[in-house]
């Protein structure tokens, strides 16, 4: 079991508690925190976007073209944006701080 922080629309940090394996959307929404995910975390829309701290952006992975085009057009892409459903916790992420982007 790891931790992540996030910061809510309203400004507000959440501790939240990680479990290897699962992907961000899913602790995200488990969290208790407004993640939609309408897709189901197969990254076919941008209801799961998310801004990820400087200091994690290379530890999170990087974005393959299906997920570039889905934050692109999502209305608030940033060069950290990412789809918290094709981010898979693990060890390497403890301590992850991330940020809810505006909803769609």
């Amino acid at each position: 079991m790891g931790t992540i922080y996030v910061t809510d629309r309203d400004g507000l940090e959440h501790e939240i508690a990680a479990q290897e394996g699962e992907n961000l959307m899913e602790i995200l929404r488990d969290g208790g925190l407004p993640i939609e995910g309408i897709c189901g975390g197969v990254c076919v829309c941008s209801t799961c976007h998310v801004y990820v701290a400087k200091d994690w952006i290379t530890k999170s992975g990087t974005r393959d073209d299906d997920e570039q085009v889905m934050v692109e057009d999502s209305g608030s892409y940033q060069d950290s944006s990412r789809l918290a459903c094709q981010i898979e916790f693990t060890p390497v992420l403890e301590g992850m701080r991330l940020t809810l982007a505006p909803e769609f």
